[in-house]
């Protein structure tokens, strides 16, 4: 029997995250296993007056792809991928995974190299929709390894997944209208502050936010969704950071990510597992070894971790860092075919601003309206 939460979920992202309007064209990802989810958007879509190109992914064929390219394949940039970044209106990838580990064996000097490949196209993709040209979203349609990967039962994953989404509330779109509300109340109070400290028992960091924008993300790009974010002045970042969770790439697990930066850099990273990978990504290029984002977590309705980022870095009590790429609308100039999130839990942690206490125990500290109040003109 289809799950009445997939179609609510397909109107929520085509009308509300894409806000697809008649005559725009849409690239629709995903794999096979996302077939209920992908068929009830693009239905919708195709209603929408959008014109709807859905390449569907072959299971296997990005492990196939790293084991046996050779160097030209690598450094090889798809011209399909260059006209869907330069000309298409929209994008919805839906993730679904057959094996959430397919890639733990490729060589991370592989998947680098073939990051450096698509960093152009990256910076294309993100400066379009810094520039409001192209809308994209990110979401999961729950499958026997991602539920798995969570320790869970599918039937609790997917209760997981689309209480995040708060698709059991009766009017989704104006619970998360509601969550913009207060995430703006946040960003608010943080405009026009500069100098930020974190500190806890995984963190000891000073980085300046001076002239940077911080973004509400309330459903909009990742679905779900939950927090706050800006990108860090890049030569301002100094001190240390440990991210007990583990951080995931490419399926690959790195655990017990500490960091040292310098004048913005990462001069030390050391893992406890996954040595070699966090080395190889952050020499993908120069823009690697430093920070493309800071972000808050708010969404206190995600409550445990899952291996998945798309709800991890959301979890209400963390934040998180990414090395690599800046999003432009931030403000953030750091250009890098990374971008890579990392989790921090704050849960004993606090953050002070130019001396203010902001943050702590695991929520903002500050009181309701004064972010307005202080802003008023």
């Amino acid at each position: 029997m289809t799950d009445p939460r997939v179609a609510k979920l397909a109107t929520v992202l085509v009308h509300y995250s894409l806000e697809l309007r008649p005559g725009q064209q849409l690239v629709l990802r995903t794999t096979p296993l996302a077939e209920e989810l992908a068929l009830a958007a693009y239905t919708e879509a195709v209603r929408a007056g959008a014109h709807v190109f859905a390449p569907v992914g072959l299971p296997g064929a990005e492990e196939a792809y790293y084991r046996h390219a050779s160097d030209a394949q690598l450094d090889y940039a798809s011209p399909v991928r260059r006209l869907i970044a330069e000309t298409f209106d929209a994008a919805l990838t839906i993730e679904a995974s057959y094996n959430t580990r397919a890639l733990s064996g490729t060589d991370p000097t592989r998947m680098a190299r073939a990051a450096r490949a698509n960093a152009p196209l990256s910076k294309i993709w993100m400066e379009r929709a810094a520039r409001g040209e192209l809308h994209w979203c990110f979401t999961v349609f729950p499958t026997q390894a991602m539920a798995q990967e969570a320790d869970m039962s599918l039937a609790e994953y997917q209760d997981f997944v689309y209480t995040a989404g708060r698709l059991d509330h009766p009017d989704p779109v104006a619970s998360w209208q509601a969550e913009g509300r207060r995430q703006r109340e946040l960003i608010a109070w943080l405009a026009g502050h500069d100098q930020v400290k974190l500190e806890g028992p995984h963190i000891d960091l000073r980085l300046s936010v001076k002239g940077r924008t911080f973004i509400e993300a309330d459903g909009k790009h990742n679905f779900p969704d939950g927090e706050i974010f800006t990108g860090p002045i890049e030569g301002s970042v100094h001190g240390w950071v440990r991210f007990a969770y583990p951080a995931i790439y490419g399926g690959r697990e790195v655990t017990d990510i500490e960091l040292w930066f310098e004048d913005g850099k990462v001069v030390t990273e050391k893992a406890s597992k996954g040595q070699e990978l966090l080395t190889s990504l952050l020499n993908t290029d120069p823009g690697a070894r430093y920070l493309g984002e800071w972000g808050i977590g708010t969404n206190y309705a995600i409550s445990r971790f899952t291996k998945n980022m798309l709800f991890d870095e959301k979890i209400g009590g963390t934040i998180h860092l990414a090395v690599g790429a800046s999003y432009p609308e931030t403000g953030g100039a750091n250009e890098s075919g990374l971008h890579w999130d990392m989790l921090c839990d704050m849960r004993e942690g606090e953050i002070t601003v130019d001396g203010e206490m902001f943050y702590k125990g695991g929520r903002p500290v500050i009181p309701l309206g004064e972010a307005l109040r202080r802003n008023r003109p």
